[in-house]
């Protein structure tokens, strides 16, 4: 086995414990891409995103490429890109602006960038929130729980939904058989309360409507005497009125 310290093979082991200076470097910080730089420059110096200070922005990200150079840290192909995109945008900048009011007035070069930066941030803080989420065997596990059953256990029979459902069917189906029928004769009819209504009417002139009905018919003597009542008013036989609010409703027959 070839052993490679700093670049070179290592003829001859130390006699003692002996870390050479470049053999190990530890980032603190580490950057995803040319924009997750960019953008950790802007936001440190509280500059104004949609108003980039192309200059300033450009030294120290050219400083810190410098830096990495300077660790041994392999350069991507992206980080310079971006450094040429940018010195691109520096030097656009500098060339003088058309006169006001100019048809073909340049355009910003800075939009791009800027549209690039701010769809990155807000990609990056999605990313953020989705990891911030609780996942499971991360954050929670599962708990599974293994029983020892006896091998000649005889487990009842699973009762689900539909099971409950038929039961409950054929008892009503069972109770519908013998289930009797009994039927009653109607004491109160609608066409006689009217005929009753008339017959009193004639004889003693204009009463009141509590007087159309017996107590002890209750709640359905009630409701057929009402409805016999509009029926023979719908009919123009009788006439009903009150001689003052909430007092008693008058019955006669028509003058």
């Amino acid at each position: 086995m070839q052993v490679i310290v700093a670049g070179r093979p290592l003829e001859q082991l130390p006699l003692d414990l002996y870390i050479p200076p470049d053999a190990l470097s530890v980032l603190l910080s580490q950057f995803e891409g040319p924009l997750d730089l960019l953008l950790y420059l802007i936001r440190k110096q509280n500059i104004d995103i949609l108003a980039i200070p192309v200059a300033e922005v450009t030294r120290q990200y050219l400083a810190y490429l410098s830096l990495m150079k300077t660790l041994h840290q392999t350069l991507a192909a992206e980080y310079l890109l971006m450094a040429a995109w940018l010195a691109e945008i520096k030097s656009r900048l500098l060339l003088p602006s058309p006169p006001k009011g100019d048809e073909d007035e340049a355009e910003d070069p800075r939009l791009a960038l800027v549209a690039r930066l701010l769809a990155y941030e807000q990609l990056n803080h999605a990313a953020h929130w989705l990891d911030e989420q609780p996942r499971v065997d991360r954050d929670y596990f599962a708990l599974t729980i293994a029983a020892d059953l006896p091998r000649n256990l005889v487990l009842p029979a699973q009762l689900t939904l539909p099971h409950l459902v038929a039961a409950l069917r054929a008892m009503v189906s069972q109770g519908e058989l013998i289930a009797a029928h009994e039927i009653r004769q109607e004491t109160l009819s609608v066409r006689a309360r009217m005929r009753d209504i008339l017959d009193l009417l004639g004889a003693g002139g204009a009463v009141n409507l509590d007087k159309v009905y017996q107590a002890k018919e209750g709640r359905g003597g009630i409701a057929v005497s009402v409805v016999a009542v509009l029926e023979l008013a719908r009919a123009d036989a009788i006439d009903f009125w009150q001689e003052a609010p909430f007092s008693s409703v008058r019955l006669s027959a028509p003058h």
